[in-house]
């Protein structure tokens, strides 16, 4: 400041004497003060520019943090949204994943059932392979077996026949009998005619087995009773005299008959 307040110099020793009219006024004796304001104006000014300027900071800076705030917390929200949804689609590939699990298990567990069932089944035909080969072998043994015991017979009938060839043809004539195949090898039939007067032409017949050694017989017509068969087969198979046979066979077609 150009001046300052002086507090010692008292305006009361200053005051002229109250009787004297022409006395000088006391305004005009007191002293020159300058207090600053222009400086202070000034320097409040500056304050308040600098305050206004402190404050508008302070609010841009808020504005800023504010809106960082926000863009932030809009980032975090759509991280939050991202991450969400990449949660449910782990969730979703995880149940598909499970359900494939569960799927993949159901179908091994049928795999397994069936390779079971094919290895129980391949077993069980592996064995009926052997029970069958081993029938094949038996009874191919028996079909040859037999086929030799056929062979041995036939060159037995044949030997036979050839020495019965004159007898047959005798009893053939002698007996009016004739002799036809009977549909399979091992059997013969035996056709016997002229056995009653009135009807000549009526026929009686049998069938004989040859398979074995000892004869059978199978059909005949007309029937005959099968006790008198079997007695007639027991006889011929045991003297082997095979006319006496055929003339024993004719006379019970002729007592039946009539």
């Amino acid at each position: 400041m150009s001046a300052s307040f002086e507090p010692s110099l008292s305006t009361s020793g200053m005051r002229p004497p109250l009787a004297s009219a022409d006395a000088p006024s006391m305004a005009d004796s007191l002293p020159s003060i300058n207090f600053g304001f222009e400086n202070l104006r000034s320097r409040m000014a500056q304050f308040t520019a600098k305050f206004d300027a402190f404050i508008e900071r302070g609010r841009k800076h808020v504005l800023e943090e504010r809106n960082q705030f926000r863009i932030n917390l809009a980032e975090l929200q759509e991280d939050q949204r991202m991450k969400q949804k990449d949660i449910e689609i782990l969730t979703l590939k995880s149940q598909t994943h499970a359900q494939t699990l569960q799927k993949e298990t159901a179908e091994a567990a049928e795999m397994h059932a069936a390779i079971s069932a094919i290895t129980l089944e391949r077993d069980a035909r592996l064995a009926k392979r052997d029970r069958l080969k081993q029938q094949i072998s038996e009874t191919q043994k028996a079909i040859n077996q037999r086929l030799e015991a056929q062979k041995a017979h036939a060159r037995h009938l044949d030997n036979q026949a050839r020495l019965n060839t004159p007898e047959l043809e005798f009893w053939q004539d002698f007996l009016c009998l004739r002799i036809e195949g009977a549909g399979r090898e091992d059997r013969l039939k035996f056709v016997y005619t002229h056995l009653l007067e009135k009807d000549w032409e009526r026929e009686a017949w049998f069938e004989l087995g040859t398979a074995s050694r000892d004869y059978e017989i199978f059909h005949t017509r007309p029937k005959l009773e099968r006790a008198a068969i079997e007695r007639e087969l027991e006889i011929v198979n045991e003297d082997r005299d095979f006319g006496a046979f055929l003339k024993r066979m004719r006379k019970l077609f002729v007592e039946t008959m009539k």
